[in-house]
């Protein structure tokens, strides 16, 4: 099988990008999923890098996958980005109001931060 992780790894970075995107144009629901996308690929493509498949959606489960210790406070990031992986896209994910009335400067600041540490850590063990 070919290794893909470098594949993966690029993705997640233009997944961050596609983040910091979203954010400038407000459009934070959108920058909250794809900066959750980005860390999600980018642990994917860590696994890959090791020779180990990882499935699922959930980033802090992946990392804490990982064949090493990775840090709690890496980890709690994780859990924030996957409070974003449903209920940014979907109208019933809240109570009532749409994803993007739920979603601000705040929560995509914070999630494309927490995305870019991630990516940090991946590209420092691929290195």
């Amino acid at each position: 099988m070919a290794d893909r992780s470098r594949d993966w790894l690029d993705q997640a970075e233009r997944d961050l990008e596609q983040a910091k995107s979203s954010q400038k144009e407000n459009r934070h629901e959108w920058a909250c999923f794809a900066a959750h996308q980005s860390a999600e690929k980018a642990v994917k493509a860590l696994h890959l890098f090791l020779k180990q498949e990882a499935w699922g959606h959930v980033v802090a489960r992946l990392l804490h996958e990982l064949p090493f210790s990775v840090s709690t406070d890496l980890i709690d990031k994780a859990k924030v980005l996957d409070g974003f992986y449903i209920p940014t896209r979907y109208a019933n994910g809240h109570p009532e109001g749409a994803p993007f009335e739920h979603y601000g400067k705040i929560q995509s600041r914070d999630a494309i931060d927490y995305a870019g540490e991630i990516l940090e850590f991946v590209r420092s063990q691929m290195a």
